[in-house]
């Protein structure tokens, strides 16, 4: 009887708990979804004998570094791409490297976000800021390395990561955006086989 009662009131309060937790993420839907960026997929493809990666990101901002951008502070969002030749005896070496950057601007004259390509010089501007990441989150046919810089009887693999560039925010900001989880906004290294 004691044991039935118990399974009721346990029941109960698991209940309380989880209405408790649903009422928190509607009253606070920051809550609901933390700041961060993440590589959330990763494919290669050769064209014309030259490897491009195409990449899915999701970059969710804090509300700090929203903050920023809004008041006119220039952020760049930076994506770290890495082919590694592996080896079963020794560390894996790295064989080429490349970033690809994107300048974040506020205009507020036209309310108007404008993100620069910073490797191919163009130029987009956006209503909104979630417009604006979102252009960004979608990497399409980026040329990554010749197929012919590559040994074809070794194994290869593509490392990708996505940070936001703490040394490009100005000099003051720099000291608390090191230790401020509000402007560690970075990815963990994603791993992907490239194969011909």
């Amino acid at each position: 009887m004691h044991s039935f009662a118990n399974q009721i009131n346990n029941l109960s309060t698991r209940h309380h708990r989880i209405g408790g937790l649903i009422l928190a993420v509607l009253l606070f839907p920051g809550l609901a979804q933390a700041a961060g960026f993440t590589v959330r997929s990763v494919e290669t493809r050769m064209q014309d004998e030259v490897y491009l990666v195409d990449t899915n990101l999701q970059l969710d901002f804090s509300e700090e570094a929203q903050k920023a951008l809004q008041s006119g502070i220039p952020i760049i969002i930076l994506l770290d791409i890495e082919v590694e030749k592996l080896r079963s005896w020794w560390w894996n070496k790295t064989v080429a490297t490349l970033q690809q950057g994107y300048l974040l601007l506020y205009h507020a004259l036209t309310e108007k976000y404008i993100v620069n390509n910073l490797n191919s010089g163009a130029q987009s501007d956006y209503t909104s800021l979630g417009a604006t990441l979102s252009a960004i989150e979608k990497v399409i046919g980026l040329p990554l390395i010749d197929s012919g810089l590559l040994d074809k009887e070794e194994r290869y693999r593509l490392k990708l990561r996505v940070h936001l560039d703490i040394e490009s925010l100005p000099a003051p900001m720099r000291p608390l955006a090191y230790v401020s989880s509000d402007w560690q906004l970075a990815s963990d290294w994603y791993t992907w086989p490239l194969q011909r």
